[in-house]
């Protein structure tokens, strides 16, 4: 199993943060420990998802910097004892190196059973960062032209960086949504459209949203959270059926 998976978009607003929470959260309810971290340097959100934005002292650049052991700077979720983060640097400036991130992550994940690299989006530095430690990819994408042509930018891109094994999630998904839209006659021409294989469909979930903004975890029984308990089940090699599209 490659523990070490970046989550990454093509473009701001998809939801990728959202994922990295919810997918945490969910692998945690497995028995899984689960380190996420922040990657969106200046922007990062999670502290704020995982209830530790009141309780952080200190962030990734520190334990670059030297300034605070790794202990010190990886806080437990409010929600689940399994659940981890180390935070974004808090302005740009302090991006940390691909060479220095890859060492970073090597020495953390042999204490994670997964670590899930929140990357910032579009294909800058911050991006390239994220990607270094990698071992493979989640790209979020929501269902529109837009969004798929920068995930099929985006995943040639994690090409170039060496990550051959990418998974498409397909977030916000509601089956009569897109219909009216009309952009695309069904999901394989989504898939076609994003270049990447399927791993996930998440739909329109208020309650998911909602409990990134309340920072707790989303309920199981809520679309969203079964969604993303189907996914966390995935990535650990389960195999679990795709739920017929109209009950998006």
């Amino acid at each position: 199993m490659e523990k070490i998976t970046v989550i990454t978009s093509g473009k701001g607003g998809a939801g990728k943060s959202t994922i990295t929470a919810g997918l945490g959260a969910a692998l945690a309810a497995r028995g899984k420990r689960v380190l996420l971290i922040d990657g969106d340097a200046g922007l990062g959100s999670l502290d704020h998802m995982l209830g530790i934005a009141e309780r952080r002292v200190f962030d990734i650049a520190d334990v670059v910097s030297g300034t605070a052991d790794p202990d010190k700077a990886v806080y437990v979720s409010a929600f689940s004892p399994n659940l981890f983060l180390l935070p974004a640097p808090e302005t740009e400036e302090d991006v940390i190196s691909p060479d220095i991130m890859r060492e970073l992550v090597g020495i953390l994940s042999k204490y994670y059973d997964h670590v899930l690299i929140d990357s910032p989006a579009g294909v800058g530095q911050g991006f390239l960062s994220a990607c270094a430690p990698a071992k493979r990819a989640l790209l979020v994408a929501t269902p529109d032209p837009v969004c798929l042509r920068d995930t099929m930018q985006t995943h040639l891109r994690l090409l170039e960086a060496g990550i051959t094994q990418q998974r498409l999630i397909v977030n916000r998904f509601h089956c009569a949504t897109f219909r009216a839209q009309g952009y695309y006659p069904d999901l394989d021409a989504v898939i076609d459209a994003a270049g990447v294989r399927l791993i996930g469909v998440i739909p329109d979930d208020p309650q998911l949203a909602a409990a990134g903004a309340n920072a707790r975890p989303a309920p199981e029984k809520s679309p969203g959270g079964m969604a993303l308990a189907r996914l966390a089940a995935r990535l650990e090699g389960v195999k679990v059926p795709l739920p017929p599209l109209h009950k998006f």
